[in-house]
């Protein structure tokens, strides 16, 4: 257990779960702060073209995950990191000369290209002994670098947009800065084979695993529906200053990252993840229904501390599950398909809640939510989950 935890926590690691926070962290703030009030109240735009952009930075990290999962099992991990992380520092830059909505919607979808490359690198390297604990831990890093870049980014707002603009752009330019401190090799050494047979392979999984698809794309499409409304459903709905908003944002981030490091341990002890998922998708519904009803601050804090448990319980379950469907030889690609069939909601997400907001108010797209969420988990409480260990078995 020490030479793994050594291993895991090595200088490689370390260093990439830096990177790994600072991106989500301005990823974080400017998508769920920074865009959509930038983009409402300084640049005047409606929700709809709000939601495109946000859609537009998800539709480049979803198509390029399969590319750069592919180009990770044959390229240094230096090279596509710190290519991509270029592409993004050039998305931040260009946001200051977004003055109409198409260059706003450019710059937000160049963003996208470099958020994918650090992400399915960390994947690459977890270890199949402990993989739902080191999942949780990386979703650790994940969130609170996620969670903490909106709340420090609505209080600095408060003062002044200019000082959060060149924050996030001095950030992507260190996340740059320090990519060029990775290692110069491929990912790991394997096997190479064409992109033909791998992708049988990966499309062998795909069927496998066909009726985890509308999870897959549900889940992050209902997530995907808010980040265009969530500011203004604070301050319009629920009342909220900026910096209640920071701490809705906190007590939801702060309750996932305390839980998924303990719910990913219980579920590698466990072994099942049926009800992880299920409890999960459940208590989300409940939650984004209970925010739909314009609850007051309180009770508003309450619903984001379970909305944070039932993600923690969910996510490393989840993503350890799907993780038996990467053929090990092919981790990279593996990881970069399944990223871009989850992407596909995330990449519809906006849009949807955006024109949706525009049409029918910022509580409709929460209840809306709130519905998708208690459908995929009242649908996986039936699921067969027996058909997963038969059909995973062979990767293992």
């Amino acid at each position: 257990m020490s030479r793994i935890g050594n291993r895991w926590f090595g200088p490689e690691i370390v260093l990439f779960s830096v990177i790994l926070f600072f991106v989500e962290f301005v990823r974080g703030a400017s998508l769920i702060s920074f865009l959509p009030i930038f983009g409402q109240k300084t640049l005047g735009l409606n929700f709809d073209i709000i939601g495109i952009a946000i859609t537009a930075h998800y539709l480049t990290d979803t198509v390029l995950k399969m590319g750069i999962g592919y180009l990770l099992d044959r390229f240094s991990i230096r090279f596509v990191v710190h290519t991509g992380l270029l592409a993004s520092l050039a998305g931040i830059f260009l946001l200051q000369f977004a003055f109409q909505p198409w260059l706003f919607i450019v710059a937000a979808a160049l963003y996208g290209v470099g958020i994918s490359p650090i992400w399915i690198v960390c994947l690459t390297k977890v270890s199949e002994e402990n993989r739902a604990t080191q999942m949780g831990f990386l979703y650790t890093i994940w969130l609170v670098g996620l969670g903490s870049g909106p709340i420090i980014c609505n209080i600095v707002l408060d003062y002044s947009t200019p000082l959060t603009y060149y924050s996030l752009l001095s950030l992507s330019l260190l996340c740059w800065i320090l990519s060029l401190f990775i290692s110069n090799r491929k990912t790991r050494a394997v096997t190479t084979l064409p992109l033909r047979e791998q992708l049988v392979i990966l499309g062998d999984r795909l069927r496998h695993m066909k009726l985890l698809l509308p999870g897959m794309i549900l889940q992050t499409a209902g997530a995907g529906m808010l980040v265009p409304i969530l500011p203004s459903f604070a301050e319009n709905k629920l009342g909220m200053t900026g910096a209640q908003y920071s701490l809705l944002l906190l007590a939801g981030g702060a309750c996932t990252a305390i839980g998924l490091i303990p719910f990913g341990r219980l579920s590698d002890k466990l072994g099942g993840k049926k009800w992880f998922l299920v409890l999960g998708f459940v208590l989300i519904a409940a939650a984004l229904f209970g925010l739909s009803l314009e609850p007051p601050l309180w009770e508003s804090m309450l619903l984001a501390a379970v909305l944070g448990l039932s993600y923690a319980s969910l996510l490393p379950a989840w993503n350890a599950l799907l993780a038996a469907y990467v053929p090990p030889q092919q981790s990279g690609l593996g990881w970069g398909i399944f990223s871009t069939v989850e992407g596909v909601g995330g990449m519809i997400g906006p849009v949807i809640g955006g024109v949706m907001a525009s049409h029918m108010g910022e509580s409709a797209v929460v209840w809306y939510a709130a519905l998708m969420y208690g459908l995929i988990g009242l649908f996986y409480i039936w699921f067969p989950f027996r058909v997963f260990a038969d059909n995973a078995s062979p990767t293992k």
